[in-house]
């Protein structure tokens, strides 16, 4: 019988745990409370107003005021907004409105509280899938697309110039004469939109198995007048036989082939409709694939849950690996190389916490 596991426990500590755990239901409340308080447009609201009754708040906001009188009350317990000593006024800590708003110059992060309330939707499936097996398809996640847009918004559009494209170092100059991109897990295609717009010499296709997220990419590269670009909405998991040979020039796959059915097909894909000096471009979760090397993860609790919670399973409904999003660098290196992929970097950028960025060329 192993000792350590049935010990007593220590009095000290099972204090500390209970505290710890006390800590993580005001977090959870505090974080779905962030994302009721940013889709509500009340941190928005709060950004320039001065200190202020829930009334004036709710006006400003144009939303009932018994609920935002409510929110506040639930915010300010956690230290996101301050009121004055009797209760009355409210105002947006300055540090916590860089995160939460759209302030110039700020990173918001406000959007990435969303992922809790998502999920939760899913939990009794999830239940059947941990007695039964399977998966729970994308089509049960509602508000997934919106939110993957929000998220590739600040990891992805936004630094593509800065950050991302550098990372190629002769593709800027390439993308300006004129070559043939590829976006695979594509989503709404906001990254194909900034590339296009940019870069009017070259074309861009771009592949997801959403029609719904298909459907609005092209609605907003015709309302943007984009004629080089175009968006087909295609299931990957038979890539490594369908994919047309010798196609593109430049293949990107952003925080999307974890999650694929079969994202060992999807990469031999790649690798076969890449031309001979072509370069595949994947940005994809930043961890191990051994959870002991986990365990000091800034984002582990988060991402694993995300992994079970979505990325695995909506694989695993499909047939698929399920290799979740925590694959890990170990593991996508071997999927990169069986698939053909003979030089592999792997990198990281300042600007993402949470993902590398792996360019692989077959030669």
């Amino acid at each position: 019988m192993c000792t350590t596991c049935h010990r007593q426990p220590d009095p000290q500590q099972l204090d500390a745990c209970g505290q710890q755990f006390l800590d993580l239901l005001n977090h959870s409340a505090t974080v779905l409370m962030m994302s009721v308080g940013y889709r509500a447009g009340l941190f928005e609201a709060m950004r320039t107003l001065p200190p202020g009754r829930s009334a004036e708040i709710a006006d400003a906001a144009g939303l009932d005021e018994r609920y935002v009188r409510e929110w506040l009350g639930a915010v300010t317990a956690a230290g996101i907004v301050i009121c004055d000593e009797a209760g009355e006024r409210y105002h947006l800590d300055p540090h916590w409105r860089a995160l939460l708003t759209d302030d110039p110059g700020a990173e918001t992060l406000v959007h990435l509280s969303q992922y809790v309330p998502m999920l939760a939707l899913v939990e009794d499936r999830i239940l059947e899938c941990f007695r039964n097996g399977g998966g729970v398809p994308y089509s049960a996640y509602p508000r997934f697309h919106e939110l993957m847009a929000q998220d590739s918004t600040q990891t992805v559009v936004t630094a593509l110039r800065e950050h991302i494209l550098p990372l190629v170092p002769e593709l800027e100059s390439e993308l300006r004469k004129g070559i043939r991109v590829l976006d695979v897990g594509c989503g709404r295609g906001r990254a194909l939109h900034r590339l296009a717009a940019d870069y009017p010499a070259s074309t861009f296709v771009g592949y997801d198995l959403s029609e719904e997220a298909i459907a609005y990419a092209r609605q907003n590269a015709s309302g943007a007048g984009l004629t080089n670009v175009t968006f087909e909405a295609r299931d990957l998991s038979d890539f490594h036989r369908t994919a047309p040979e010798a196609a593109f020039d430049f293949v990107t796959a952003f925080d999307a082939v974890h999650d694929q059915a079969r994202p060992d097909n999807l990469l031999a894909g790649i690798r076969r409709t890449l031309r001979p000096d072509g370069v595949f471009l994947m940005q994809d979760i930043g961890a191990s694939s051994s959870v002991a090397a986990n365990r000091e993860h800034a984002l582990g609790p988060l991402l694993y849950t995300l992994s079970c919670m979505h990325c695995m399973t909506v694989s695993l409904a499909q047939g698929g690996l399920g290799v979740g999003a925590m694959w890990g660098e170990e593991q996508a290196r071997e999927f990169l190389a069986h698939a053909g992929f003979n030089r592999v970097e792997r990198h990281t950028c300042d600007h993402d916490i949470q993902n590398y960025y792996y360019v692989a060329r077959p030669n």
